[in-house]
Protein backbone atom coordinates (compact mmCIF):
# COMPACT_ATOMS: atom_id res chain seq x y z
CA UNK A 1 0.00 0.00 0.00
CA UNK A 2 1.27 3.46 -0.95
CA UNK A 3 0.84 5.93 1.92
CA UNK A 4 1.10 9.68 1.44
CA UNK A 5 2.05 11.80 4.46
CA UNK A 6 1.35 15.54 4.42
CA UNK A 7 2.56 18.49 6.49
CA UNK A 8 1.16 21.94 5.70
CA UNK A 9 -0.33 25.20 7.02
CA UNK A 10 2.35 25.71 9.65
CA UNK A 11 5.78 26.25 8.11
CA UNK A 12 7.83 24.31 5.57
CA UNK A 13 5.06 22.24 3.99
CA UNK A 14 6.18 18.85 2.69
CA UNK A 15 4.92 15.50 1.43
CA UNK A 16 6.29 11.95 1.63
CA UNK A 17 5.17 8.87 -0.28
CA UNK A 18 6.10 5.46 1.18
CA UNK A 19 5.37 1.86 0.26
CA UNK A 20 6.29 -1.32 2.13
CA UNK A 21 9.04 0.29 4.20
CA UNK A 22 10.54 2.26 1.30
CA UNK A 23 10.46 6.01 0.69
CA UNK A 24 9.45 6.60 -2.91
CA UNK A 25 9.44 10.40 -2.84
CA UNK A 26 9.81 13.19 -0.28
CA UNK A 27 10.05 16.91 -0.92
CA UNK A 28 9.55 20.43 0.42
CA UNK A 29 6.94 22.77 -1.05
CA UNK A 30 9.36 25.71 -0.94
CA UNK A 31 11.59 24.11 -3.58
CA UNK A 32 8.71 24.25 -6.08
CA UNK A 33 7.13 27.59 -5.15
CA UNK A 34 10.36 29.51 -4.57
CA UNK A 35 8.96 30.82 -1.26
CA UNK A 36 11.29 30.12 1.67
CA UNK A 37 9.63 27.88 4.29
CA UNK A 38 6.39 27.94 2.30
CA UNK A 39 3.55 26.70 4.50
CA UNK A 40 1.27 25.95 1.55
CA UNK A 41 1.18 22.89 -0.67
CA UNK A 42 1.46 23.25 -4.43
CA UNK A 43 0.33 21.23 -7.42
CA UNK A 44 3.81 20.94 -8.97
CA UNK A 45 5.13 19.00 -5.99
CA UNK A 46 2.25 16.51 -6.20
CA UNK A 47 2.78 16.10 -9.94
CA UNK A 48 6.40 15.24 -9.30
CA UNK A 49 5.35 12.74 -6.63
CA UNK A 50 2.89 11.04 -8.99
CA UNK A 51 5.78 9.80 -11.14
CA UNK A 52 6.39 7.34 -8.30
CA UNK A 53 2.79 6.20 -7.89
CA UNK A 54 -0.66 7.23 -6.69
CA UNK A 55 -1.33 7.00 -2.93
CA UNK A 56 -3.85 4.53 -1.60
CA UNK A 57 -4.08 6.24 1.78
CA UNK A 58 -3.48 9.86 2.84
CA UNK A 59 -2.34 10.90 6.33
CA UNK A 60 -1.96 14.35 7.92
CA UNK A 61 0.68 15.18 10.53
CA UNK A 62 -1.51 16.68 13.27
CA UNK A 63 -5.10 16.95 14.50
CA UNK A 64 -6.57 20.28 13.34
CA UNK A 65 -9.53 20.47 15.72
CA UNK A 66 -7.35 19.90 18.79
CA UNK A 67 -5.02 22.57 17.43
CA UNK A 68 -7.97 24.96 17.15
CA UNK A 69 -8.79 24.27 20.79
CA UNK A 70 -5.29 25.38 21.75
CA UNK A 71 -5.62 28.46 19.52
CA UNK A 72 -8.87 29.26 21.29
CA UNK A 73 -7.07 29.05 24.63
CA UNK A 74 -4.35 31.33 23.28
CA UNK A 75 -6.89 33.89 22.07
CA UNK A 76 -6.04 33.40 18.38
CA UNK A 77 -9.66 33.82 17.36
CA UNK A 78 -8.99 34.58 13.68
CA UNK A 79 -7.29 31.18 13.41
CA UNK A 80 -10.03 29.39 15.34
CA UNK A 81 -12.88 30.59 13.15
CA UNK A 82 -11.13 30.31 9.80
CA UNK A 83 -11.96 27.27 7.68
CA UNK A 84 -9.18 28.04 5.21
CA UNK A 85 -6.62 26.62 7.65
CA UNK A 86 -8.31 23.22 7.71
CA UNK A 87 -6.10 20.65 5.93
CA UNK A 88 -8.77 19.11 3.71
CA UNK A 89 -9.94 22.53 2.56
CA UNK A 90 -6.38 23.51 1.65
CA UNK A 91 -5.73 20.19 -0.10
CA UNK A 92 -8.92 20.60 -2.15
CA UNK A 93 -7.87 24.11 -3.18
CA UNK A 94 -4.51 22.82 -4.40
CA UNK A 95 -5.55 19.50 -5.93
CA UNK A 96 -9.19 20.10 -6.84
CA UNK A 97 -10.58 17.34 -4.64
CA UNK A 98 -8.26 14.67 -6.03
CA UNK A 99 -7.09 13.47 -2.60
CA UNK A 100 -8.97 13.01 0.67
CA UNK A 101 -7.27 12.77 4.05
CA UNK A 102 -7.99 9.35 5.55
CA UNK A 103 -6.33 9.77 8.94
CA UNK A 104 -4.90 12.42 11.25
CA UNK A 105 -1.95 11.63 13.55
CA UNK A 106 -0.94 13.67 16.62
CA UNK A 107 1.82 16.21 15.93
CA UNK A 108 4.34 14.83 18.43
CA UNK A 109 3.48 11.24 17.54
CA UNK A 110 4.35 12.14 13.93
CA UNK A 111 7.68 13.58 15.15
CA UNK A 112 8.40 10.49 17.26
CA UNK A 113 7.49 8.15 14.40
CA UNK A 114 9.64 10.03 11.89
CA UNK A 115 12.80 9.46 13.91
CA UNK A 116 12.07 6.01 15.36
CA UNK A 117 10.84 4.29 12.20
CA UNK A 118 13.83 5.55 10.20
CA UNK A 119 16.35 4.63 12.91
CA UNK A 120 18.59 1.55 13.06
CA UNK A 121 16.97 0.60 16.40
CA UNK A 122 14.16 -1.86 17.15
CA UNK A 123 13.92 -0.51 20.70
CA UNK A 124 14.64 3.05 21.77
CA UNK A 125 13.82 6.02 23.91
CA UNK A 126 12.43 8.90 21.86
CA UNK A 127 12.59 12.61 22.64
CA UNK A 128 10.69 15.32 20.74
CA UNK A 129 11.34 19.01 21.40
CA UNK A 130 9.79 21.70 19.23
CA UNK A 131 7.92 24.99 19.44
CA UNK A 132 4.47 23.48 19.68
CA UNK A 133 2.23 20.71 18.39
CA UNK A 134 -1.47 20.70 19.18
CA UNK A 135 -0.60 21.18 22.88
CA UNK A 136 2.65 19.25 23.45
CA UNK A 137 5.97 21.11 23.29
CA UNK A 138 8.23 18.34 24.67
CA UNK A 139 7.52 14.62 24.81
CA UNK A 140 9.37 11.47 25.89
CA UNK A 141 8.47 8.04 24.46
CA UNK A 142 9.37 4.39 24.69
CA UNK A 143 9.42 2.63 21.33
CA UNK A 144 9.70 -1.09 20.67
CA UNK A 145 8.84 -3.06 17.56
CA UNK A 146 6.16 -1.03 15.81
CA UNK A 147 4.66 0.58 18.94
CA UNK A 148 5.30 3.92 20.64
CA UNK A 149 4.25 4.69 24.21
CA UNK A 150 4.27 8.27 25.47
CA UNK A 151 5.66 8.43 29.00
CA UNK A 152 5.83 12.18 29.64
CA UNK A 153 5.02 15.47 27.97
CA UNK A 154 5.08 19.18 28.60
CA UNK A 155 2.31 21.30 27.16
CA UNK A 156 1.63 24.80 25.87
CA UNK A 157 2.26 27.55 26.88
CA UNK A 158 5.51 26.22 28.36
CA UNK A 159 7.84 25.73 25.40
CA UNK A 160 11.61 25.77 25.08
CA UNK A 161 11.30 25.93 21.29
CA UNK A 162 8.93 28.92 21.37
CA UNK A 163 11.27 30.73 23.75
CA UNK A 164 14.27 30.16 21.47
CA UNK A 165 12.25 31.37 18.48
CA UNK A 166 11.06 34.44 20.40
CA UNK A 167 14.64 35.31 21.34
CA UNK A 168 15.58 34.82 17.69
CA UNK A 169 13.02 37.47 16.81
CA UNK A 170 14.23 39.73 19.64
CA UNK A 171 17.66 39.79 17.98
CA UNK A 172 16.17 41.04 14.72
CA UNK A 173 16.05 37.64 13.02
CA UNK A 174 13.12 35.72 11.54
CA UNK A 175 11.52 33.23 13.95
CA UNK A 176 10.99 29.64 12.75
CA UNK A 177 13.65 30.25 10.12
CA UNK A 178 16.74 31.97 11.54
CA UNK A 179 17.25 30.02 14.77
CA UNK A 180 20.41 28.51 13.31
CA UNK A 181 21.76 32.04 12.85
CA UNK A 182 21.28 32.72 16.58
CA UNK A 183 23.16 29.49 17.24
CA UNK A 184 26.02 30.71 15.02
CA UNK A 185 26.01 34.17 16.62
CA UNK A 186 26.43 32.58 20.05
CA UNK A 187 30.09 31.74 19.44
CA UNK A 188 30.85 35.45 19.01
CA UNK A 189 29.36 36.36 22.39
CA UNK A 190 30.69 36.28 25.93
CA UNK A 191 29.44 33.80 28.52
CA UNK A 192 28.35 35.58 31.67
CA UNK A 193 27.22 33.68 34.80
CA UNK A 194 25.35 36.67 36.22
CA UNK A 195 23.59 37.35 32.92
CA UNK A 196 22.63 33.68 32.61
CA UNK A 197 21.20 33.71 36.11
CA UNK A 198 19.15 36.84 35.41
CA UNK A 199 17.85 35.47 32.09
CA UNK A 200 17.06 32.09 33.57
CA UNK A 201 15.12 33.60 36.45
CA UNK A 202 13.31 35.95 34.06
CA UNK A 203 12.02 33.18 31.84
CA UNK A 204 12.09 29.89 33.75
CA UNK A 205 10.75 28.92 37.15
CA UNK A 206 12.32 26.40 39.51
CA UNK A 207 9.87 23.55 39.46
CA UNK A 208 10.05 20.04 40.73
CA UNK A 209 10.23 18.26 37.39
CA UNK A 210 12.29 20.07 34.78
CA UNK A 211 12.55 23.82 35.41
CA UNK A 212 11.06 24.26 31.96
CA UNK A 213 7.95 26.25 32.77
CA UNK A 214 7.97 29.64 31.09
CA UNK A 215 7.35 32.89 32.93
CA UNK A 216 4.68 34.35 30.65
CA UNK A 217 4.81 37.74 32.37
CA UNK A 218 8.19 38.49 30.86
CA UNK A 219 8.02 39.48 27.18
CA UNK A 220 10.73 38.49 24.70
CA UNK A 221 10.07 41.10 22.02
CA UNK A 222 11.45 44.00 24.05
CA UNK A 223 13.58 42.00 26.46
CA UNK A 224 16.51 43.74 28.12
CA UNK A 225 18.22 42.00 31.04
CA UNK A 226 18.37 44.36 34.02
CA UNK A 227 22.17 44.11 34.23
CA UNK A 228 22.82 44.33 30.47
CA UNK A 229 20.51 46.81 28.66
CA UNK A 230 20.46 46.94 24.88
CA UNK A 231 23.00 49.48 23.62
CA UNK A 232 22.18 48.89 19.94
CA UNK A 233 25.47 47.16 19.20
CA UNK A 234 26.11 43.91 17.39
CA UNK A 235 28.08 42.73 20.42
CA UNK A 236 24.97 43.06 22.62
CA UNK A 237 23.17 40.71 20.24
CA UNK A 238 26.10 38.30 20.23
CA UNK A 239 26.23 38.23 24.04
CA UNK A 240 22.48 37.65 24.38
CA UNK A 241 22.71 34.86 21.76
CA UNK A 242 25.61 33.22 23.61
CA UNK A 243 23.72 33.05 26.88
CA UNK A 244 20.40 32.06 25.28
CA UNK A 245 22.19 29.14 23.61
CA UNK A 246 23.79 28.08 26.91
CA UNK A 247 20.46 28.11 28.75
CA UNK A 248 18.89 26.14 25.88
CA UNK A 249 21.65 23.53 26.20
CA UNK A 250 21.00 23.22 29.96
CA UNK A 251 17.32 22.63 29.35
CA UNK A 252 17.87 20.10 26.59
CA UNK A 253 20.24 18.12 28.79
CA UNK A 254 17.58 18.06 31.51
CA UNK A 255 15.09 16.55 29.06
CA UNK A 256 17.49 13.79 28.11
CA UNK A 257 18.30 13.15 31.77
CA UNK A 258 14.59 12.70 32.38
CA UNK A 259 14.40 10.35 29.40
CA UNK A 260 17.02 8.11 31.03
CA UNK A 261 14.89 7.96 34.15
CA UNK A 262 11.60 7.33 32.35
CA UNK A 263 12.89 4.89 29.72
CA UNK A 264 15.41 2.65 31.51
CA UNK A 265 14.83 -0.26 29.12
CA UNK A 266 17.32 0.94 26.50
CA UNK A 267 20.39 3.11 25.90
CA UNK A 268 19.30 3.95 22.34
CA UNK A 269 17.89 7.38 21.59
CA UNK A 270 15.87 8.77 18.69
CA UNK A 271 15.50 12.55 18.66
CA UNK A 272 13.13 14.78 16.67
CA UNK A 273 11.40 18.17 16.54
CA UNK A 274 12.72 21.48 15.30
CA UNK A 275 15.03 21.89 18.31
CA UNK A 276 16.89 18.77 17.09
CA UNK A 277 18.42 21.02 14.41
CA UNK A 278 20.50 22.68 17.15
CA UNK A 279 23.69 20.81 16.28
CA UNK A 280 25.71 22.44 19.09
CA UNK A 281 23.35 21.02 21.71
CA UNK A 282 23.17 17.69 19.82
CA UNK A 283 26.92 17.32 20.16
CA UNK A 284 26.73 17.65 23.95
CA UNK A 285 23.94 15.07 24.23
CA UNK A 286 25.59 12.48 21.98
CA UNK A 287 28.92 12.90 23.75
CA UNK A 288 27.74 13.00 27.38
CA UNK A 289 24.35 11.28 27.54
CA UNK A 290 23.33 9.14 24.55
CA UNK A 291 26.19 7.90 22.32
CA UNK A 292 23.66 5.76 20.43
CA UNK A 293 21.56 8.62 19.04
CA UNK A 294 19.70 8.80 15.73
CA UNK A 295 18.42 12.08 14.28
CA UNK A 296 16.57 12.14 10.98
CA UNK A 297 18.14 14.74 8.62
CA UNK A 298 14.72 16.41 8.50
CA UNK A 299 13.63 16.48 12.18
CA UNK A 300 11.39 19.55 11.93
CA UNK A 301 7.75 19.66 10.86
CA UNK A 302 8.56 18.85 7.23
CA UNK A 303 9.89 15.49 8.41
CA UNK A 304 6.55 14.82 10.08
CA UNK A 305 5.09 14.18 6.62
CA UNK A 306 7.26 11.07 6.71
CA UNK A 307 6.46 10.43 10.37
CA UNK A 308 2.69 10.31 10.07
CA UNK A 309 2.93 8.00 7.04
CA UNK A 310 5.40 5.72 8.83
CA UNK A 311 3.16 5.55 11.90
CA UNK A 312 0.24 4.32 9.80
CA UNK A 313 2.53 1.90 7.93
CA UNK A 314 3.65 0.41 11.26
CA UNK A 315 7.03 -0.76 10.00
CA UNK A 316 10.58 0.47 9.91
CA UNK A 317 11.63 2.53 6.91
CA UNK A 318 14.77 1.61 5.02
CA UNK A 319 16.36 5.05 5.37
CA UNK A 320 19.68 4.84 3.57
CA UNK A 321 19.63 8.21 1.81
CA UNK A 322 18.31 11.75 2.20
CA UNK A 323 18.17 12.17 -1.59
CA UNK A 324 14.46 11.78 -2.15
CA UNK A 325 13.16 14.81 -4.05
CA UNK A 326 13.26 16.22 -7.57
CA UNK A 327 15.67 14.37 -9.86
CA UNK A 328 18.15 16.21 -12.08
CA UNK A 329 19.29 13.30 -14.22
CA UNK A 330 22.84 12.65 -15.31
CA UNK A 331 26.16 11.33 -14.06
CA UNK A 332 27.60 13.08 -11.02
CA UNK A 333 29.85 15.85 -12.46
CA UNK A 334 33.12 14.87 -10.79
CA UNK A 335 35.55 16.08 -13.47
CA UNK A 336 34.19 19.57 -14.20
CA UNK A 337 33.59 20.33 -10.52
CA UNK A 338 37.09 19.11 -9.59
CA UNK A 339 38.58 21.32 -12.30
CA UNK A 340 36.89 24.42 -10.84
CA UNK A 341 37.90 23.54 -7.27
CA UNK A 342 41.54 23.14 -8.29
CA UNK A 343 41.41 26.59 -9.88
CA UNK A 344 40.29 27.99 -6.52
CA UNK A 345 36.81 28.83 -7.80
CA UNK A 346 33.44 28.50 -6.14
CA UNK A 347 31.39 25.90 -7.98
CA UNK A 348 27.87 24.54 -7.69
CA UNK A 349 26.52 21.00 -7.98
CA UNK A 350 22.90 20.28 -8.89
CA UNK A 351 22.68 16.61 -9.68
CA UNK A 352 20.50 13.64 -8.79
CA UNK A 353 17.61 13.78 -6.37
CA UNK A 354 17.24 16.77 -4.06
CA UNK A 355 17.92 16.51 -0.34
CA UNK A 356 15.04 15.96 2.07
CA UNK A 357 15.83 18.31 4.91
CA UNK A 358 17.22 21.83 5.30
CA UNK A 359 20.88 21.01 4.66
CA UNK A 360 22.60 20.47 1.33
CA UNK A 361 24.54 17.20 1.38
CA UNK A 362 26.24 17.20 -2.02
CA UNK A 363 23.40 17.13 -4.55
CA UNK A 364 22.40 20.82 -4.28
CA UNK A 365 25.63 22.29 -2.93
CA UNK A 366 27.93 25.26 -3.43
CA UNK A 367 31.50 24.00 -2.97
CA UNK A 368 34.98 25.46 -2.47
CA UNK A 369 38.50 24.66 -1.28
CA UNK A 370 38.37 24.89 2.55
CA UNK A 371 41.99 26.09 2.75
CA UNK A 372 41.44 29.45 1.02
CA UNK A 373 41.91 32.56 3.15
CA UNK A 374 39.39 34.60 1.14
CA UNK A 375 36.83 31.85 0.52
CA UNK A 376 34.55 32.95 3.37
CA UNK A 377 34.37 36.48 2.01
CA UNK A 378 33.63 35.23 -1.51
CA UNK A 379 30.88 32.93 -0.23
CA UNK A 380 29.30 35.65 1.91
CA UNK A 381 29.25 38.00 -1.08
CA UNK A 382 27.60 35.43 -3.34
CA UNK A 383 25.10 34.22 -0.72
CA UNK A 384 24.45 37.66 0.83
CA UNK A 385 25.15 36.29 4.32
CA UNK A 386 26.34 37.92 7.53
CA UNK A 387 30.10 37.57 7.94
CA UNK A 388 29.78 35.96 11.38
CA UNK A 389 28.05 32.84 9.99
CA UNK A 390 30.10 29.65 9.53
CA UNK A 391 30.41 27.26 6.59
CA UNK A 392 30.46 23.48 6.86
CA UNK A 393 33.02 20.92 5.68
CA UNK A 394 32.23 17.69 3.85
CA UNK A 395 35.03 15.30 4.83
CA UNK A 396 35.77 11.74 3.82
CA UNK A 397 34.45 9.62 6.67
CA UNK A 398 37.73 7.73 7.06
CA UNK A 399 39.63 11.02 7.60
CA UNK A 400 37.15 12.85 9.81
CA UNK A 401 38.79 11.90 13.12
CA UNK A 402 42.21 12.99 11.85
CA UNK A 403 40.99 16.56 11.41
CA UNK A 404 38.17 16.92 13.95
CA UNK A 405 37.53 15.88 17.54
CA UNK A 406 34.31 14.16 16.55
CA UNK A 407 31.64 13.59 19.23
CA UNK A 408 30.40 10.58 17.26
CA UNK A 409 31.76 8.17 14.66
CA UNK A 410 30.02 9.82 11.75
CA UNK A 411 27.80 12.79 10.99
CA UNK A 412 26.49 12.13 7.50
CA UNK A 413 23.64 14.65 7.85
CA UNK A 414 25.53 17.62 9.41
CA UNK A 415 23.91 17.12 12.82
CA UNK A 416 26.91 17.70 15.11
CA UNK A 417 29.73 20.19 15.58
CA UNK A 418 33.32 19.26 16.29
CA UNK A 419 36.49 21.22 17.14
CA UNK A 420 38.94 21.36 14.26
CA UNK A 421 42.45 20.23 15.17
CA UNK A 422 44.05 22.43 12.50
CA UNK A 423 42.01 25.66 12.26
CA UNK A 424 44.87 27.62 10.69
CA UNK A 425 45.11 25.05 7.91
CA UNK A 426 41.39 25.13 7.09
CA UNK A 427 40.22 28.71 7.77
CA UNK A 428 37.19 28.61 5.46
CA UNK A 429 35.33 25.93 7.45
CA UNK A 430 36.19 26.96 11.02
CA UNK A 431 33.88 29.11 13.10
CA UNK A 432 35.23 31.79 15.43
CA UNK A 433 35.41 29.15 18.20
CA UNK A 434 37.33 26.78 15.86
CA UNK A 435 34.42 24.35 15.55
CA UNK A 436 32.78 23.05 12.39
CA UNK A 437 29.39 21.53 11.61
CA UNK A 438 30.81 18.41 10.03
CA UNK A 439 29.33 16.27 7.27
CA UNK A 440 31.09 12.93 6.95
CA UNK A 441 30.85 11.36 3.50
CA UNK A 442 31.17 7.66 2.69
CA UNK A 443 30.84 5.84 -0.61
CA UNK A 444 27.52 4.44 0.62
CA UNK A 445 26.18 7.90 1.55
CA UNK A 446 26.72 9.45 -1.88
CA UNK A 447 29.02 7.64 -4.37
CA UNK A 448 29.44 10.60 -6.73
CA UNK A 449 30.14 13.15 -4.02
CA UNK A 450 32.51 10.74 -2.29
CA UNK A 451 34.44 10.26 -5.54
CA UNK A 452 34.71 14.03 -6.04
CA UNK A 453 36.19 14.58 -2.57
CA UNK A 454 38.46 11.56 -3.01
CA UNK A 455 39.84 12.98 -6.27
CA UNK A 456 40.29 16.38 -4.64
CA UNK A 457 42.22 14.66 -1.84
CA UNK A 458 44.50 12.90 -4.35
CA UNK A 459 45.30 16.21 -6.02
CA UNK A 460 45.70 18.39 -2.92
CA UNK A 461 46.19 16.22 0.16
CA UNK A 462 43.01 17.79 1.59
CA UNK A 463 40.28 15.16 2.24
CA UNK A 464 37.38 17.59 2.36
CA UNK A 465 35.62 20.47 0.65
CA UNK A 466 33.62 23.41 1.92
CA UNK A 467 29.93 22.70 1.42
CA UNK A 468 27.07 25.17 1.74
CA UNK A 469 23.59 25.07 0.28
CA UNK A 470 23.10 26.16 -3.31
CA UNK A 471 20.86 29.10 -2.57
CA UNK A 472 20.88 32.75 -1.67
CA UNK A 473 19.95 34.05 1.78
CA UNK A 474 16.18 34.08 2.15
CA UNK A 475 15.58 31.79 -0.84
CA UNK A 476 15.03 28.02 -1.01
CA UNK A 477 17.74 25.62 -2.14
CA UNK A 478 17.93 25.20 -5.93
CA UNK A 479 15.58 22.44 -7.04
CA UNK A 480 15.39 21.93 -10.81
CA UNK A 481 17.12 22.79 -14.10
CA UNK A 482 15.44 26.20 -14.36
CA UNK A 483 16.66 27.12 -10.88
CA UNK A 484 20.18 26.14 -11.93
CA UNK A 485 20.04 28.35 -15.01
CA UNK A 486 18.70 31.29 -13.03
CA UNK A 487 21.37 30.90 -10.33
CA UNK A 488 24.20 30.79 -12.89
CA UNK A 489 22.93 33.78 -14.86
CA UNK A 490 22.34 35.92 -11.78
CA UNK A 491 25.50 35.15 -9.82
CA UNK A 492 28.04 34.06 -12.42
CA UNK A 493 28.86 30.81 -10.62
CA UNK A 494 29.18 27.66 -12.68
CA UNK A 495 26.77 24.92 -11.65
CA UNK A 496 27.12 21.39 -12.98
Amino acid sequence: MKILGINALNHDAAITLIEDGKILFAAHAERYSGIKNDSNLNKEMFQDMEQYGTPDYVVYFERPWIKKLRQLKAGQYSEVFSLKNLPQHHLDEVMGGKYSIDEYVDHHLSHASSTYFTSPYKESAVVCIDAIGEFDTISIWYAKGNKLEKRWSQTYPHSLGLWYSAMTQRLGLKPQEDEFILMGMAAWGTQDDDLQSIMYNDFFGYHKELDLRMNLHKGCMDYEPSIYPDDGSEQWKFDIAANVQTICEWQIQKVFKKAKELVPETDNMCYSGGVALNCVANSIVVKDQYPNMWILPNPGDAGSSLGCAAYVGEQHIDFDSAFLGYNIKGKYPVKPVLKELLKGNLVGVANGRAEYGPRALGNRSLLADPRGEDIKAQMNTIKNRQEFRPFAPSVLEEHAHEIFDMPTKKSQFMQYVAPCKFPDKYPAICHVDNTSRVQTVSKKDNPGYYKLIKEFYKETGCPMVLNTSLNIKGQPIVNDEKDVKDFTEKYGVKVF
